[in-house]
């Protein structure tokens, strides 16, 4: 898409949850890509703080994204959704209305302006690659894994039915600077990088061993951005290729570990196949591992 440097002229992208972690990215780097952005949080687990440069930010829910946002946009990033596995079994009825009533606005939003869609679906629903000890399939864990589910099929059926330009990605368990580790909605890798810094023990749940396939948000940003650019449909997995367990993340920023008992959504997960999007581009630049050792110095 060629983008002018002519204010009048730039095309516009709205990112909801821009002010969230990998939001915060994405709006940095598409104000460099030359875009005009606007940002929609509710701030649910955004902040303030991860405000960057040249993007106009306006607070609110996505149910109410058509009366926040009367432009029409060039492109519509949509990662404002809730996005903790475990929690969301305490709280179904937020993350039904973040989830579904907020998104089902999003999609009549993104069909009214006939704009492109890039969705930031969840790991979880490939079966293959998420299961719970029990066997339950990685959709049905809990009620966030089952909406996220549920608007892939939303979305899909969307661009299809009314002929609409989309792209659906997949976020693989994604870290890097701007991370939240305070609270309930926290992540793991900074969590353990605070642990680290305090000397507080490295609370993790058994049996330890579980893995996942950790993806910087770098990474995940490039990749984004290139299906935002140049991809159509679903199944952009962007994924790291590397994966570590649990209890090897807390080894590698080294202290104590404190096991606690396993979840109801304690699952492994490997490294997806990120074919369709190598094809568009892309290709992982960074690990864990090398993280973990910036973060030592």
């Amino acid at each position: 898409m060629s983008k002018d440097t002519n204010k009048e002229t730039k095309p516009l992208a709205v990112v909801t949850g821009g002010a969230g972690f990998v939001g915060s990215h994405l709006c940095e780097r598409l104000v460099k890509e030359g875009y005009s952005v606007i940002s929609l949080d509710n701030y649910f687990t955004g902040s303030k703080e991860n405000h960057v440069e040249g993007v106009e930010y306006r607070e609110g829910h996505t149910k109410d994204i058509a009366g926040h946002i009367p432009e029409t946009p060039s492109i519509i990033y949509h990662l404002g959704e809730y996005s903790r596995v475990h929690k969301s079994l305490e709280e179904p009825e937020v993350v039904l209305d973040l989830n579904i009533v907020g998104t089902l606005a999003v999609v009549n939003f993104w069909k009214t302006h006939g704009c492109k869609l890039v969705y930031t679906a969840s790991s979880t629903k490939d079966d293959m690659v998420s299961k719970a000890a029990d066997g339950t399939l990685g959709k049905n864990l809990a009620p966030y894994t089952w909406a996220k589910a549920i608007n892939v099929d939303l979305i899909n059926n969307y661009g299809k039915w009314f002929s609409l330009p989309y792209a659906i990605t997949y976020f693989f368990n994604v870290y890097g600077p701007r991370e939240r580790a305070w609270g309930n909605y926290g992540t793991v890798i900074e969590t353990f990088r605070q642990n680290s810094i305090q000397c507080i023990p490295h609370k993790v749940n058994a049996p330890g061993t579980q893995t996942r396939a950790f993806t910087h948000v770098l990474d995940t940003i490039d990749g984004i951005v290139l299906v935002g650019e140049k991809g159509s449909g679903d199944g952009f997995n962007i994924c790291a290729q590397d994966v570590c367990s649990i209890k090897g993340v807390a080894e590698l920023f080294g202290g104590e570990i404190e096991v606690k008992p396993q979840t109801k959504t304690s699952r492994s997960a490997q490294a997806s196949d990120t074919s369709q999007i190598e094809q568009l581009g892309w290709k992982q630049k960074h690990t864990l591992k090398q993280y973990v050792e910036e973060c030592k110095q």
